[in-house]
């Protein structure tokens, strides 16, 4: 929308992300609170229903009249603080639902399906810009939204109710305490770390891949949509191979492969030039290999992270890494929209692919590194 319909500069492509990303870093910490306060199934509905709103306005809008910059901005603010909300609710559900034994299997099944609405939703999106516009498109996904808080809706599964507090705290005291949980735990730090450098990788090479292929290789939306599904069929591919691989080799160096995956994926498209079949292939060649390891570094790290929390204090513990995940994505973007600008796209990229490599190095020197389970 912003770069197609309002020819937006890569300086406002990084003010957008931004928008995106300040509002959901501000409000992490205090959001985990609240989860830990409440019960998280009604968070999530809630989160759902307002951003079908938010996003539904800017095909409203552009039905009436003319949607400017500013608009994407408020919206994009409100759903960062909604998808903040959703995500910690979810990543700290998921433990009650399914009982902490069960983590790697439910978070490869989850991933699974994720899998498959990249496909589906990526491919169908890019086709959805070039033939009917991209307003038409972010309609379709504010129905997506009131189509997931039907479904979540209906789960059935009793959530346990929130751990009773005993005396009255402040929000300031109990984020505290998340925190300290978080500090103290080196394996707890040492993933938090390597998702800050996988996140501020995506805050680089994100700000500028769209960029990139429309404007500097001269690909279509529609061809570029369905590149980013290959990325969803490769991810779907590592969900199956992600318990056995992590059987095989343990949680800990499959976390490390993963990293590396993803890096090497990276460094592919820095190779390609123009709209040709070379450069078509190396950034499907990026999609297979990064998307891949990523999917399978981030499966383990979230199970892992869920099964070693203390209950009591795991929303603000996710929360927590979210947090720091925003605050990286955030540096990521700003580093992402000013190298492309001083140094290109290209050498940009490869800072993204060495900054997820130092991941990659934070948990080969942590206790997770040799962990087996």
């Amino acid at each position: 929308m912003a770069i197609l319909v309002l020819n937006a500069s890569p300086g406002e492509i990084a003010i957008l992300r931004a928008a995106d990303l300040v509002p959901g870093f501000l409000i992490g910490l205090v959001a985990g609170v609240f989860i830990d306060r409440l019960r998280r199934r009604p968070i999530m509905i809630a989160a759902d229903i307002g951003r079908a709103l938010a996003l539904g306005s800017i095909p409203l809008v552009a039905l009436i009249g003319h949607v400017q910059i500013g608009q994407l901005y408020l919206v994009a603010v409100l759903v960062s603080l909604l998808t903040v909300f959703f995500d910690v609710a979810e990543q700290s559900y998921i433990p009650a639902v399914v009982g902490r034994d069960r983590l790697l299997d439910a978070n490869s099944k989850l991933t699974a399906t994720q899998s498959i609405a990249e496909v589906g939703g990526f491919g169908v999106a890019g086709w959805l810009v070039q033939l009917f516009t991209a307003p038409f498109a972010i309609a379709v996904d504010a129905v997506t939204f009131l189509v997931s808080a039907v479904f979540v809706s209906a789960i059935r599964a009793p959530e346990p109710p929130p751990a009773p507090r005993t005396q009255p705290r402040s929000i300031w005291h109990e984020m505290r305490e998340g925190l300290s949980a978080l500090r103290r735990d080196a394996s707890l730090r040492a993933i938090a770390l390597s998702v800050v450098a996988f996140e501020c990788t995506f805050g680089i090479v994100g700000t500028i891949y769209s960029l990139y292929a429309l404007r500097e290789l001269g690909f279509l939306p529609g061809l570029l949509g369905l590149v980013y599904a290959v990325g969803g069929i490769s991810s779907f591919a590592a969900v199956t191979l992600a318990r056995r691989v992590t059987r095989r080799f343990g949680i800990g160096p499959t976390m490390i492969g993963g990293l590396v995956l993803a890096s090497l994926g990276i460094l592919f498209m820095p190779l390609a030039r123009g709209a040709g079949i070379a450069a078509l292939l190396l950034l499907l060649a990026q999609q297979v290999v990064g998307d891949g390891g990523a999917t399978i570094y981030e499966i383990n790290q979230t199970s892992l992270r869920q099964a070693i929390a203390p209950a009591a204090l795991l929303g603000r513990i996710n929360a927590g890494i979210r947090f720091a995940a925003l605050g990286a994505t955030l540096v990521g973007t700003v580093v992402g929209a000013v190298l492309a600008q001083s140094a290109g796209y290209r050498p940009t990229l490869v800072v993204g692919a060495l900054v997820m490599l130092a991941g990659a190095v934070v948990i080969l020197r942590s206790p997770v590194g040799p962990r087996r389970i």
